[in-house]
């Protein structure tokens, strides 16, 4: 496969590639790596400096890929993304700024002067369902699509639990308490390097005060009366659905994996 800032190259059979006939189309390649395995063959990333025309093919953003395509091959590319993001913004040293080259026999960056060890690195952020009864407690970020409302999520900070994020993540951003904390489960969210831990909570106290410049809109909306909700392979949209299913007595979603 091959990504550049623009996405990952894709024609009518997908976004692999044999990989010599990748090397043959004069592309502009950053660096290659190994990501491993799928349905029984070996898969390399080419990260590219730039995009390039290639005869019958596109660029494509991944979360396109996320929506829209298989979602083992979603699974695939979205590894592909966080390791060429993590060998961009390692290529060199953070303590000298010394060029880092790649070990071959660890995921590592190396920098042979100061002997700095890179490795790649997830984001923990945690994200939850607020709920009160047959109501849930959604909100619209001023980045989302037109109209849609999700759940609400933050990143954790040094020296805190998931717990501890999601009080003050719940906080902060629309001014409410919570109790009854309870996992549900997780989902890696490549953009770029997350893992999302989802959690339900109900509601314990407080009215609506949303954070300037962080909450467009927030409400609290009836089950058998939501807004447009997020994507449905997402953890966001997986959380809604499985609370929606248990008050309704519907069968429950799994959460795509």
């Amino acid at each position: 496969m091959a990504r550049s800032p623009e996405g990952f190259l894709f024609d009518a059979n997908g976004a692999l590639f044999p990989r010599d006939w990748l090397k043959r189309q004069g592309l502009d390649v950053l660096c290659e790596h190994g990501i491993g395995h799928f349905e029984g063959e070996a898969v390399f990333l080419l990260e590219l400096r730039s995009a390039a025309e290639v005869p019958g093919c596109a660029w494509q953003g991944l979360r396109r890929f996320m929506l829209e395509g298989d979602f083992d091959t979603y699974k695939v590319l979205g590894y592909a993304a966080q390791i060429g993001t993590w060998a961009r913004e390692h290529r060199f040293c953070g303590s000298c700024g010394q060029p880092m080259s790649q070990i071959q026999w660890e995921r590592a960056m190396h920098c042979q002067r100061c002997d700095l060890r890179s490795y790649p690195r997830i984001s923990p952020s945690m994200i939850v369902l607020v709920t009160r009864g047959d109501e849930v407690l959604l909100a619209r970020s001023p980045r989302f699509v037109t109209g849609v409302y999700s759940t609400l999520a933050g990143f954790a900070e040094p020296g805190e639990s998931a717990e501890d994020c999601l009080v003050r993540e719940v906080r902060e951003e629309v001014a409410v308490q919570v109790k009854n904390i309870q996992y549900v489960g997780s989902q890696c969210w490549p953009f770029p390097h997350s893992m999302m831990l989802g959690f339900h909570a109900e509601y314990a106290g407080g009215d609506i005060v949303m954070q300037p410049d962080e909450i467009e809109d927030a409400q609290w909306f009836n089950v058998h009366d939501l807004p447009p909700l997020p994507a449905g392979r997402s953890i966001a949209r997986y959380l809604i659905d499985l609370y929606v299913a248990r008050r309704l007595g519907l069968p429950e979603p799994v959460l795509p994996r």
